[in-house]
């Protein structure tokens, strides 16, 4: 099958899907932030069922059976979402980069007696109004900074104050690099590392499950072949059975045989019937098993349609033994669940480098740098305080406001700046050995499961190998036994035809071709059973049903 099966894998549709929120303000970040989400899960019909129904029925081919399988079945729809939880690990993995805005701003008004001469008011009354805006981020290399604003108002009614209202603008920028412990792009980057690392290992985890579900279906539909093959026996056993009962019958009526010797004719036919019975009971319910891999249970058009199965159990053609080395050499490369080992050890080294980092000591380089600036009305006095302690009358009203001390910040006249270090040194950090033993254990752990599934392929390997040559021989000796039994019928109805032999030996050899041939169908479809066995040990099974994963 060379054909690309495409794989129509989903089957929500989620009207809020996990994505980067839009940045403030933008309109679609109130709405996602502030309104209530509504999680639409639509369960979508099954598709493409009506494309194989002939003539009232629901023709299969292994083919488009597979088709069907991989675009209606709910177990493969499942196992797709768990890629997906998986690649929302890496939006989450960026949320410590994401810029954080913070607001605040007070409003509070005092009033209280003074405790000394220098209050300026027999009852001091106060308002203060200070608002901050501040935006901090932590960059990839571990910088991290903040970018503020600060404005504040204060009013009294002290007779000392030279600026009322008094205005103060602060312009502020301060950092922190660290310069052991979370330094550097990729350390800081690991949680988004990691995430891909998983990602990729659960796309190696979903073949996995892909290639067991493929399988379970393939399996299903042979047995359904089998067991129609197997009706067909039977109703051929049936007929048989029925014309040995009336030549009885009419031997009885000339006299040829005793009436004791009917009996056995009548049993026999009578369980040729429980047969059938049985065998059409069986082909019923493996039918019910086929629609619920495809999907065609969910339909009510489609789910009373007979099925009919195309697919021939035809004896395997001539071929020459497989080289078992190869073979488990491609299954080396190709295993999904041996790559899927694989990726833990690269997990685990991610792993060991992040708490090696958290070993470290914190040692950071800090710095701030601030831009101040004064505004407001200001009271010119002779001298602060005259001979009595009082404070001077008023000589001059400067008029101003707000925008003196914003200007002043802009100015950059009155700065304050600084740079200092901060240490923080462990001096016994437990935690962090033992999350480093961990971490070492479980690399020494999934590297020798990396081992043992490589035992584990090459022995698999082996033995499919081995079953794929059994059931060749299998079949070739159950053909054999058919040509033997086809050979006999036409003996025992040319000695028939002479006068020398009796019906009920023609219908004996009758039988035994019956037999024979369902031998064939047997070991046939066990045959195709042990070569599916075989791509799956191989990793090949997708690749050989044309299925892809997209």
């Amino acid at each position: 099958m060379t054909t690309k099966i495409t794989a129509a894998l989903l089957i929500f549709v989620l009207t809020l899907p996990a994505q980067d929120k839009n940045f403030f303000p933008k309109p679609s970040y109130f709405r996602e932030t502030f309104s209530t989400p509504k999680v639409k899960v639509e369960m979508l019909p099954p598709v493409k069922l009506s494309d194989s129904v002939v003539d009232g029925k629901l023709e299969l081919s292994l083919r488009n059976y597979l088709e069907l399988v991989m675009a209606n079945n709910t177990d493969i729809q499942i196992s797709r979402l768990a890629v997906d939880t998986a690649q929302n690990a890496i939006l989450r993995g960026h949320a410590p980069f994401d810029p954080f805005a913070q607001a605040n701003f007070n409003s509070t008004r005092t009033k209280s007696l003074p405790t000394d001469a220098l209050a300026g008011a027999s009852t001091l009354q106060q308002l203060s109004q200070p608002l901050n805006f501040s935006y901090t981020q932590l960059l990839p290399s571990g910088t991290n900074y903040t970018v503020g604003f600060a404005e504040s108002k204060s009013t009294s009614n002290s007779g000392f104050q030279n600026f009322n209202p008094a205005f103060r603008s602060d312009l502020q920028f301060s950092f922190s690099q660290p310069l052991l412990r979370n330094r550097g792009s990729f350390i800081n980057r690991l949680p988004i590392t990691l995430a891909h690392s998983r990602v990729r290992k659960s796309e190696y985890d979903l073949k996995s499950t892909l290639i067991t579900l493929i399988r379970d279906a393939e399996l299903v539909y042979w047995l359904g072949v089998q067991l129609r093959e197997n009706l067909r026996v039977q109703e051929s056993n049936l007929d048989v059975a029925d014309k040995f009962l009336k030549r009885s019958q009419r031997e009885l009526e000339l006299g040829a045989i005793s009436k004791l010797d009917i009996y056995q004719p009548e049993l026999t036919f009578v369980q040729a019937q429980a047969n059938v019975s049985q065998a059409r009971y069986q082909v019923l319910q493996q039918d019910d098993a086929i629609r619920k891999q495809i999907g065609a249970d969910l339909d009510p058009n489609i789910r009373a349609l007979p099925i009919v199965l195309t697919e021939a159990p035809a004896p395997p053609t001539n071929s020459g033994a497989p080289d078992p080395e190869a073979m488990i050499a491609k299954a080396m490369t190709m295993r999904p669940d041996l790559k899927s080992a694989a990726q833990d050890l690269d997990i685990d080294d991610l792993t060991i480098r992040q708490v090696s980092n958290a070993m470290r000591p914190d040692l950071s380089l800090t710095g701030l740098y601030t831009s101040q600036g004064r505004g407001g009305t200001g009271y010119v006095r002779r001298n602060v305080f005259n001979d009595l302690g009082e404070s001077t009358p008023i000589t001059q009203i400067i008029p101003g406001g707000y925008g003196d001390a914003f200007s002043q910040m802009w100015g950059f006249g009155y700065p304050v700046y600084g740079f200092g270090l901060r240490l923080r040194l462990p001096i016994k950090n437990r935690a962090a050995s033992a999350d480093m033993a961990d971490a070492v254990i479980a690399k020494r752990r999934d590297t020798l499961q990396v081992r043992g599934i490589e035992q584990t392929i090459r022995l698999d390997v082996l033995n499919a190998i081995n079953q794929v040559e059994a059931s060749k021989t299998a079949v070739e000796l159950a053909v054999k036994s058919r040509d033997f039994a086809k050979l006999a019928l036409e003996a025992e109805n040319r000695k028939y035809e002479l006068g020398t032999s009796q019906i009920q030996f023609v219908i004996t050899a009758q039988s035994n071709l019956n037999r024979a041939e369902s031998t064939v169908v047997t070991e046939s479809v066990q045959y195709r059973r042990n070569v599916l066995r075989l791509l799956q040990v191989t990793g090949e099974l997708l690749e050989e049903r044309g299925v892809a994963i997209k």
